[in-house]
Formats: structure tokens, sequence, C-alpha cells
């Protein structure tokens, strides 16, 4: 992995806000400490990146259609500092849309989204679902995720797992304290996809620090607008014979199951978390 430099505010002992980003223009970001990644101290993690993405989608382009699948590549390291974020319609409609965004620092882009927003109906006589209903999250004994991982996003969560965790496998609820942006309210789902991308840190297979797995997308499809707050976890990891993985979750709130999340793992023996 190309090294990044240390620019997060607050990474020199510095106060920062207790936010993951600071808006210095309309289109423009700072990060934060807390949005800091887990592999390395000068990049940042895709969680909040992620939910950050989103969020703009929303402020830009404020819809009555509703989130039904967002994916994200990450086309390199996501790096601290400075960042702009550019979103474009793809496919317009009254009823389906598709809308990328793309975060960029200076010429190079290093998360890329797609996203699908759909026409809400009247389906209530036909919900259903075949997914894992998770216990309350006040059942989940609490567990300390620095103990495994480094990294300001880490460390800015709170949430507990239950005892049935194995290496592969993990029900788990996190939820955090702080906004995407200083002084804003996230937007609802952009509240719940800020947290979906610790799935893969979650299950955890491997110990990390002999065994590189980072993820490199993170799709999620949801079922309804998430209430923000609690995320659930039902968590799968399956590591092939060739360094390539998966990271499965099903996806709940404090309302029931709600959707699924799915990342690609390119898994290295010998290589670790620094």
């Amino acid at each position: 992995m190309p090294e990044a430099r240390n620019e997060h505010l607050g990474h020199d002992g510095a106060a920062c806000p207790d936010s993951y980003y600071v808006r210095t223009a309309p289109e423009a970001f700072v990060s934060t400490l807390h949005s800091q990644g887990a592999w390395q101290p000068g990049e940042q993690h895709l969680a909040p990146a992620a939910g950050l993405v989103l969020a703009e989608i929303e402020r830009r382009m404020p819809s009555d259609k509703l989130v039904s699948r967002v994916s994200f590549d990450i086309l390199g390291v996501i790096h601290s500092g400075e960042f702009t974020i550019d979103v474009n319609v793809i496919r317009p409609g009254r009823t389906i849309e598709l809308i990328e965004a793309s975060m960029r620092h200076g010429e190079r882009t290093s998360v890329h989204a797609r996203v699908w927003r759909l026409l809400p109906g009247d389906t209530a006589d036909v919900v259903g679902d075949e997914w894992p209903t998770l216990p309350e999250p006040e059942e989940a004994p609490a567990v300390p995720f620095t103990g495994r991982w480094g990294g300001g996003f880490i460390a800015s969560l709170g949430g507990g797992q239950f005892a049935d965790a194995r290496p592969g496998f993990a029900r788990s609820w996190i939820r955090s304290p702080y906004p995407l942006v200083d002084g804003e309210d996230d937007p609802a789902t952009a509240a719940f996809v800020k947290l979906v991308d610790t799935a893969n840190g979650l299950a955890v297979r491997e110990d990390p620090k002999t065994t590189f797995f980072p993820n490199v997308d993170l799709t999620i499809h949801l079922t309804r607008v998430p209430e923000p707050g609690w995320v659930g976890f039902e968590t799968k990891v399956a590591f092939g014979p060739t360094g390539i993985g998966e990271t499965t979750s099903v996806l709940s709130d404090v309302n029931g199951p709600i959707g699924t999340a799915a990342q690609s793992l390119t898994v290295r023996v010998g290589q670790g978390a620094k």
C-alpha cells in the first residue's frame, strides 16, 4: 500500500471538532482524526468517506426518490487532508435515476460511487424478507473494537458483539456520536451508510497484524429508509485460495433487517496493518 502523509486535523495533538470532516467550501472538505483509517495513519477509513459522498448527493440533488443501492469503488488510498466531492446525474428519470459521485484529491480520484434512487410506492401489504433478526443492541456485550484495530475512526465507535462471534462470523451493533460534517445534520441514509464499511473488521478471520485483507469496494442494498443510530450486522467472511475474499453482511437498524452489504477483499499473507 502506498504511504500516505498524515494530514488529518488533530493528528499533531491540536484540537479538532467532534466530527469526521470540516466543510471548507461548498464542494470541499478536510478530514479530521476521527475519520482516520485502520491500515495506516495517513488514510481515511472508507466508512465515513462513503457516508459523506452519499450525503453530498442528497444535499446537492434532493429528491423524493429513495436510495435502493449504493456502490463504492476504492481507486487508491483515501488520503487524509483536503479533498473535493463531485456529483453528476448519469441516468435521470421521473421514477428511477442513477447518480455518480467521486472523492477527488487534486487530480486524483480515490472513491467513485454510483447510487440508484427509486420512486417509493405503497407495498405494505407484501412486506417480507428471509433475513435473520438480531437481538436488541442493549443485549450485545460491549467490546473494545480498538483492541484489534487502530485509527481514529475505530476509536470513535461504540457498540457490542454477541458471544457466538468466531473467526469469520459475528453479529454486532455499532453506533457513533459524531456527525459527518461539523455543524451539519446527517441525512438519514448517509448516517447509516457511514458505519457500514466497518463490516470487514467485525468478523476477522485472520490476525490483521499478519494478514492484509482490505476491501476494494462496498455495495449496499436497502429496502427502506434506515432509522439513524444503531447499525446491526450479521457478518460472514470468506477467503479463497488465490488471494481473493469476500465479506457479506445482513444489515439492520433498530426496527429490524433492512438490507445487505458486500465487500471484495484483496488478501495478502505476511502483510499486516502498520
